[in-house]
């Protein structure tokens, strides 16, 4: 991965989001594209072999456009600022855990789990945790886990959600509509030689949390 073109490029685009210039230079987006997808492909390589849920995953299906949404966003520059990949069991859009490679001039991250989870989908993940709870906090306070991430991220409800009781006693863990983790990344680490590796031990760590919610999720709801 040529790291340096794809963070000076996101730089230029930075300053000059706009679609004139976007399409003007268009031809090194696609290069710098091109390369990130043999990342992501490379990446997935990685990963297939401690998580078999992800072989054969395609990176085309891993990789999220660079055009925003403005539908319903006060920013109206039409590009992101920045290149990403959710690499997940059916793909990007398939609605389960998975390890994400976001590349963006100062602010690059690792990160996985799930988020913004459908309805369902949060349902069945805070049951599994309700009568679970520690097997899930097993996971979540394992040496290695808290080695690399600050404990589970995502939204919050202020109150625990319906349907559970509020005398449960780990009942801020049912409060978050999101459960993921992330650990960032340096633009000196992006440039590294040993990136893929570095990412893959991350990924490592997160494996135990990916597969408790795919498990959650994949149980037919009564």
């Amino acid at each position: 991965m040529n790291a340096l073109k794809m963070l000076d490029f996101l730089n230029k685009l930075k300053i000059n989001n706009n679609k004139e210039w976007f399409q003007e230079n268009r031809p090194e987006y696609e290069l710098i594209r091109d390369d990130f997808k043999d990342f992501i492909s490379r990446l997935i390589e990685k990963i297939s072999k401690f998580d078999k849920e992800i072989i054969y995953l395609s990176p085309s299906k891993c990789i999220f456009r660079i055009n925003r949404d403005v539908r319903f966003s006060n920013d109206k520059t039409p590009y992101k600022i920045n290149l990403g990949g959710f690499i997940s069991k059916g793909g990007r859009n398939a609605g389960n855990p998975g390890y994400y490679f976001h590349l963006e001039p100062g602010n690059s991250f690792l990160s996985g789990g799930i988020y913004m989870p459908r309805p369902e989908t949060l349902k069945a993940l805070r049951e599994e945790i309700y009568y679970n709870a520690e097997e899930f906090k097993k996971i979540i306070n394992d040496d290695l886990f808290v080695k690399y991430f600050k404990g589970v991220q995502g939204r919050k409800l202020m109150r625990g959600p319906r349907g559970f009781s509020p005398e449960f006693s780990d009942i801020d863990l049912l409060k978050f509509k999101d459960y993921y983790v992330s650990h960032p990344i340096s633009d000196q680490k992006v440039y590294s030689e040993d990136i893929i590796e570095y990412a893959d031990e991350i990924y490592k760590a997160m494996l135990p949390l990916n597969q408790y919610i795919l498990r959650a999720v994949s149980y037919p709801l009564a």
